[in-house]
């Protein structure tokens, strides 16, 4: 692959914090309320069960898209305070786990997200779990 053809993606995901799954994903060329938007609609089962979304304050997380969203399907919004990333230490320590256990600094032809969140959720052992 040429240098120009490598292109940056972005992942966004939603975190179960009951069992530390992933449950929904999505990723793309930007990072946008339409990013989070594909996210949370991937999510399987019936989103009027989700009670929380919780975030940090960036723009495409606190926007008009993501606050209809969650408006029509009864989900509290929680962001985090401003330069605290111990508020959304389960999605940090997700991503880490994304970077260092499974990218580990490669490049991929093509997206393997699916791939990846199959390996987090079924596969790697989750130690704060205790499975």
């Amino acid at each position: 692959m040429s240098a120009s053809e490598k292109k940056w993606h972005y992942v966004c995901s939603f975190v179960d914090l009951f069992n530390r799954e992933i449950i929904g994903r999505s990723a793309g060329a930007n990072k946008t309320a339409e990013l989070v938007y594909q996210a949370l609609i991937s999510i399987r089962g019936n989103l009027n069960d989700i009670q929380m979304f919780h975030t940090d304050q960036r723009k495409e997380f606190d926007n008009k898209l993501i606050s209809k969203a969650l408006e029509t399907f009864g989900i509290q919004r929680s962001l985090s305070m401003k330069g605290c990333p111990y508020n959304n230490a389960v999605g940090e320590a997700m991503f880490k786990v994304f970077k260092i256990e499974f990218a580990n600094g490669e490049h991929f032809s093509t997206l393997e997200l699916d791939d990846t969140v199959h390996w987090f959720n079924t596969i790697r052992i989750h130690g704060t779990l205790a499975i």
